[in-house]
């Protein structure tokens, strides 16, 4: 097989071995096949038209010309002409199905079912990276470059599936397909030198070829392969080993552990911020409730109970199977009045997250995947790469309505309890609990002390609320918060908690999502830029409460009002009915559907209906499509002129001409930091060389023998046949290069200064161009045609 046949099987192998990385990401394999019969096709086209030859440019024409032609046999046969040629009604049909592919992808958490859009964005995307590393490898040669659009799909495809066990293997595929497209290259620049010989094979007792006793591969071969191999052993253990980067607690994906396992989580103080700031919101979650005010319906993603002084993180615990109804929650008394609802839940399929948001205290979850619960914290897990990604699911919880009374008049804690959730470190500063007993002086209980914190922070402490404050980090974070008084949800709800566990009262952070926003049918829209974070304290014979410390965020529970009745006045009288005190199966009739929520055909019922799909859990095809022409941009506008350069080297060295050569000879230089000087003799110009640029040995013969040859062009009346000169060229080069340092020669790869030449054209062009157009207007009428 010839090079270039080499190097096209090879770029074809190495854009399938990427696109093995995409598997996991849908439910079929089916169209792998698709993509790569289609791929075979445009490759051969391709290798085709080289061997004809035809410019270059033609060739990549011809390529996407028959790309296009397959892909409208594929998927739009019944809008194109004969059933294969493309139509305007074709590229209507193609955009059509990107648009249904996005909006599948965002619905669909991984595996996706592979519907006709998402299989035309894995088709028509493989063949579209397959198409430019046959450019680049073949058409151009020059394989390094090709790994970025590898690179590229095998990132699409790591970031879309955000992790897995078996991540490491497709990582491997796609690296030793890209390794052998670069073995492949290396082996035809070689033979460029001449025929590549491996020797030949040893005779039983006869001597080893090329001086190897056992007959095996010469040393330089041996070395190759065992840097190839121990390159691709360190980029598949090293990441293994070394902690990940995750996306954050509201975001991101990460994975829990199976039976008898544990959970942790990150400090999530980075991701809502990101999510609070981001100028684009965009819908996470849908809802359908039957509660009878969505005010208090926080969605609770994890609780963080440890705190060092510097941070808040949730405890490693023990893990369980979901139990087919939760536990009574620790702390609430049969004598609280609590109403148990029901909420159908419907999460976006962007939204890929390993808690599922909840309200507070569930007490029943239905829910399709693995998922894990956690009973001290009260929350659900996903286990072994389990998310919320398009994961619809019903939940019954309380809704727990304590007096002001009751929360003044409750018992101390538990001893247990009490000392777990008011553990401060030694380190805090001093003036985080001065400020607390000062905020607190005239309160009478904890009760009263928890909603006079409350209070300070979000009304009478002259507290801004700004997402564009530096969250901060150390043991002064609190102490400068307290001091400028602006911040957001984290520094109130952390502030608060740590303040009320100086006050020996129990606290702990929780992190989830407002209420979010009533839409129409009924149903309720959460977006990321409702992501909060809240703290919760402990009450005997309530558990624990829900507190609203930030200012202008959220809403403040009935119970914790400034105008509550006060815990020492006997008189006061409550303001309404108190719920029965048991837990009840189904709302009341009067409580069976919120005002909020009511449909255009009323009250839907006590249980509610599914709720719908969020509407708008992608991104528009119109963004995406400026996102990947700029993201190629980017990686193309820096490449052109050494793709420029490889081309005219190439052009200059395939037939041998002496002056074509000399030309590439004299730019090589230019490149590496000889500059050019046109008027010296081409021998002149060769002594220049070897002495400026430090050329010994076979490199300052092959220049001088170039010179020669170029001279005899030029001067001799019948020039001799000149052979060999596109090698000794090499030769030369090779020299030059040695003779510079490492940087020097990155910056003759990447920058080389001999691009200057197309300037210097254009300008020649305009130039003539505008004499010609002078020239022409100087004429007289009768002579200008």
């Amino acid at each position: 097989m010839s090079g270039g046949g080499r190097l096209t099987v090879c770029a074809l192998i190495a854009t399938v071995a990427a696109a093995c990385s995409l598997l996991p990401l849908v439910g079929e394999v089916g169209w792998i096949l698709q993509a790569a019969l289609p791929l075979a096709v445009v490759a051969g086209v391709g290798a085709a038209a080289r061997r004809v030859p035809v410019a270059r440019p033609l060739t990549v024409a011809s390529q996407v010309a028959v790309g296009l032609v397959l892909l409208t046999a594929l998927f739009a046969r019944e809008q194109a002409v004969a059933g294969v040629l493309p139509s305007p009604d074709v590229f209507r049909r193609f955009g059509a199905l990107l648009e249904a592919g996005v909006h599948d992808v965002g619905q669909y958490a991984p595996p996706a079912p592979v519907t006709d859009g998402i299989r035309l964005m894995l088709v028509g995307g493989v063949l579209l990276i397959g198409l430019a590393v046959d450019v680049l490898a073949v058409t151009f040669r020059s394989a390094a470059p090709a790994g970025l659009p590898l690179l590229a799909l095998y990132s699409v495809a790591a970031g879309l599936s955000g992790g897995g066990g078996a991540s490491w293997l497709w990582f491997l595929v796609a690296a030793a397909g890209y390794l052998g497209l670069l073995l492949a290259e290396g082996r035809d620049r070689l033979a460029q030198w001449g025929r590549v010989f491996g020797g030949p094979k040893p005779r039983p007792g006869g001597p080893a070829a090329f001086g190897t006793p056992d007959g095996s591969a010469p040393a330089p071969l041996r070395t190759g392969r065992r840097i190839g191999a121990l390159a691709l052993g360190i980029a598949v253990v090293v990441p293994s080993v070394l902690p990940s980067l995750g996306d954050g607690l509201l975001g991101g994906t990460s994975t829990g552990e199976g039976a008898g396992g544990t959970i942790s989580a990150v400090n999530p103080l980075v991701s809502l911020k990101e999510n609070l700031t981001q100028p684009a919101d965009r819908e996470v979650l849908r809802y359908r409730t039957n509660a009878p005010d969505l005010s208090g319906m926080y969605l609770r993603l994890v609780s963080l109970d440890q705190f060092d002084g510097t941070s808040w993180r949730t405890s490693v615990r023990g893990v369980e199977d979901v139990p087919e109804r939760l536990p009574t929650p620790v702390g609430l008394s049969p004598r609280t009045g609590t109403t148990e609802i029901t909420t159908n839940f419907s999460a976006a399929g962007s939204y890929e997250q390993k808690w599922l948001p909840m309200p507070y205290p569930a007490t029943d979850v239905d829910v399709e995947g693995r998922w894990r619960y956690e009973p001290v914290g009260r929350m659900v897990v996903g286990d072994d790469g389990q998310t919320t990604g398009g994961v619809q699911y019903s939940v019954s919880s309380l809704v727990v309505r304590p007096t002001p009374e009751q929360l003044a008049v409750a018992p101390a804690a538990p001893g247990a309890l009490l000392r777990e959730y008011t553990r401060v470190p030694d380190s805090l500063p001093r003036d985080v609990k001065a400020t607390a007993l000062q905020v607190t002086a005239e309160a009478k209980n904890d009760y009263e002390r928890a909603v006079r914190l409350q209070d300070w922070f979000a009304t009478q402490g002259g507290f801004r609320y700004d997402t564009k404050v530096e969250s901060g980090t150390g043991v002064t974070a609190i102490s400068r918060f307290l001091k400028d008084r602006e911040g957001f949800c984290v520094h109130f709800s952390f502030a608060m908690a740590a303040m009320a566990r100086t006050l020996n009262i129990p606290a702990r952070v929780a992190v989830g999502f407002m209420p979010g926003t009533p839409s129409a049918g009924g149903t309720v829209s959460v977006s990321i830029k409702d992501a909060h974070a809240w703290p919760e304290l402990y009450f005997e014979g309530v558990g624990w409460t829900r507190f609203e410390p930030t200012p202008s965020r959220g809403s403040i529970p009935e119970y914790a009002m400034p105008d509550a009745p006060d815990a020492g006045d006997p008189g006061a009288d409550e303001t309404e009915p108190r719920p029965s005190a048991a837990p009840s199966a189904e709302p009341s009739p009067q409580d069976s559907c919120a005002p909020q929520v009511v449909g255009p055909e009323g009250c839907a019922g006590t249980t509610p209906q599914g709720a719908e799909p969020p509407a708008d859990s992608g991104m528009a095809l119109g963004p995406v499509l400026l996102a990947v022409a700029g993201g190629a941009a980017v990686v193309l506008l820096p490449l052109t002129p050494m793709l420029w350069r490889r081309r005219v080297r190439a052009r200059r060295l395939r037939g041998g001409e002496p002056l074509a050569v000399w030309a590439e000879v004299v730019d090589s230089a230019w490149d590496l930091g000889v500059l050019p000087d046109e008027s010296l003799t081409p021998r002149r110009t060769a002594e220049r060389l070897v002495r400026e640029g430090r050329l010994e040995g076979a490199a300052a013969e092959a220049v001088h023998r170039i010179a020669g040859a170029v001279e005899e062009a030029l001067y001799a009346r019948v020039p001799g046949a000149a052979e060999g000169l596109a090698a000794q060229a090499g030769a030369v080069r090779a020299g030059l290069a040695a003779a510079v340092g490492r940087g020097a020669r990155l910056r003759a790869l990447l920058a080389p200064r001999s691009a200057a030449r197309v300037a210097w054209a254009a300008s020649h062009r305009r130039a003539a161009f505008t004499a010609r157009c002078g020239t022409l207007l100087r004429l007289p009428p009768r002579l200008r045609g």
